[in-house]
């Protein structure tokens, strides 16, 4: 069991997932920030609460239902979901697709066995 943990580890992909989570908790903190120094006070214009949590609550006898906590998580998911794609997910693309265009544009050189066969036809010559 040790074993398979430091194999794991051993691997890069271990490491960049690490790297990953890190950078996803650094990335997480700027989007909250914006969300707290920008859009919640936006919010706050509009509905009057500083964010979604005081909004749809109701209570059915000793029930206490907190449809804007639903609503403010919905809400904070899609935030974040929208700024990963706009800032990690499509600038990623656009690099895939610069790269795959490049190797459709760079013609492709011979083959080995195009090579090998060069080669051999070039030793036959010169043999007689």
């Amino acid at each position: 069991m040790i074993q398979g943990f430091k194999d794991v580890i051993a691997r890069g992909n271990a490491i960049e997932m690490a790297i990953g989570i890190v950078m996803g908790l650094a990335f997480t903190a700027v989007v909250d920030a914006i969300v707290a120094g920008f859009i919640s006070p936006l919010i706050g214009a509009i509905f009057g609460e500083p964010d979604l949590t005081g909004i749809g609550n109701f209570t059915i006898g000793r029930g206490e239902f907190q449809l804007g906590l639903i609503l403010q998580a919905v809400f904070s998911f899609l935030t974040i979901a929208l700024a990963v794609y706009f800032v990690i997910v499509m600038p990623m693309n656009k690099l895939a697709e610069r790269r795959k265009r490049k190797e459709e544009e760079t013609p492709a050189g011979p083959t080995e066995i195009e090579l090998l066969t060069e080669i051999r036809d070039a030793l036959r010559a010169q043999q007689r």
